[in-house]
């Protein structure tokens, strides 16, 4: 039987109070974030609730409720008191961030914690970079905890998402981070990237957590399974052949850690220390709840 060494599974460390996962089970979670509790759907978390109804239903500050056939829509019940928005930080050794939270009606509300993990990595590694000022690239990039990241330990930050409403709100995050001069882009990532590579320009960094389904700005269609292996040969195009940092994150029910790492594997050089395995989120009980696998490593000549 061969030993899979490279998987592994990793939680982040830093969050400290400002975010907890209180409960998880009936496929919800509830989640303290900075002030406020809130409870909303979860597909993985297929197990028994711990704390009983009566605890989630007086515990939550703000509770999504689907819509009625949608995985993904439905309305929030807000309690008296819950504002439209508010901030929350996360401070380890080597960053000091700030992000807006606000409910959106698609479950969201801004942040995905369990990603700290890979800030963590990003602000290890890139300043291990030779490249002063390296150029990094986060693609489908959110609300742009990755990009502070990035920002805050000294790269040149381009930030893409295909939603003009998140890039304003990453803008937010950045500003409430007192960070400056990232380089927004509304626009299909694949896109971007095949563009990139027609013009010649290289990053010292890519960095792409893709969503199952998506739509670009111009109604392109994004289908993890039938782009992802386009896109990751697209970035190979790009990635600066001295040196570089690459990290894939993916959250997909059919994509499990063996399917990223052949794929990664097949396209790039990858190094002999490259890092691979599942995020997950702790709860109070210690069940842990998975929410992506990465792959990621720092790559130099």
């Amino acid at each position: 039987m061969k030993n899979l060494a490279s998987i592994a599974i990793e939680t982040p460390e830093f969050w400290g109070k400002n975010y907890e996962l209180i409960d998880s089970g009936g496929f919800e979670k509830l989640e303290q974030f900075g002030a406020f509790v809130v409870r909303r759907p979860e597909p993985q978390a297929v197990w028994q609730k711990t704390l009983s109804e009566e605890f989630w239903a007086s515990k939550a500050n703000a509770y999504f409720k689907k819509e009625k056939g949608s995985s993904e829509r439905g309305v929030w019940e807000v309690k008296k008191g819950v504002p439209d928005k508010w901030f929350m930080p996360y401070k380890s050794e080597a960053l000091d961030l700030n992000f807006k939270i606000s409910l959106s009606s698609f479950k969201h509300v801004g942040i995905f914690p369990e990603q700290a993990s890979n800030w963590e990595f990003l602000a290890k590694n890139i300043p291990l970079l030779k490249t002063p000022k390296p150029k990094i690239l986060n693609l489908f990039a959110y609300t742009g905890g990755a990009s502070l990241a990035c920002k805050q330990v000294g790269a040149d930050v381009t930030h893409v998402d295909s939603v003009k409403p998140v890039l304003s709100w990453a803008r937010e995050n950045m500003e409430v981070s007192k960070l400056d001069n990232i380089r927004w882009m509304a626009e299909d990532a694949l896109k971007f990237v095949k563009r990139e590579a027609r013009r010649g320009n290289f990053y010292q960094g890519i960095l792409l957590d893709p969503p199952a389904y998506g739509r670009g700005p111009e109604g392109e269609k994004w289908v993890l399974e039938e782009q992802i292996d386009d896109m990751l040969r697209s970035v190979k195009e790009i990635l600066d052949p001295k040196e570089h940092i690459l990290l894939t994150n993916v959250y997909s029910l059919g994509f499990s850690t063996l399917v990223v790492e052949n794929l990664m594997k097949g396209i790039f050089n990858v190094p002999e220390k490259a890092e691979s395995g599942e995020i997950y989120l702790n709860d109070e009980y210690d069940k842990k709840l998975p929410l992506g696998v990465f792959y990621r490593y720092l790559y130099q000549s």
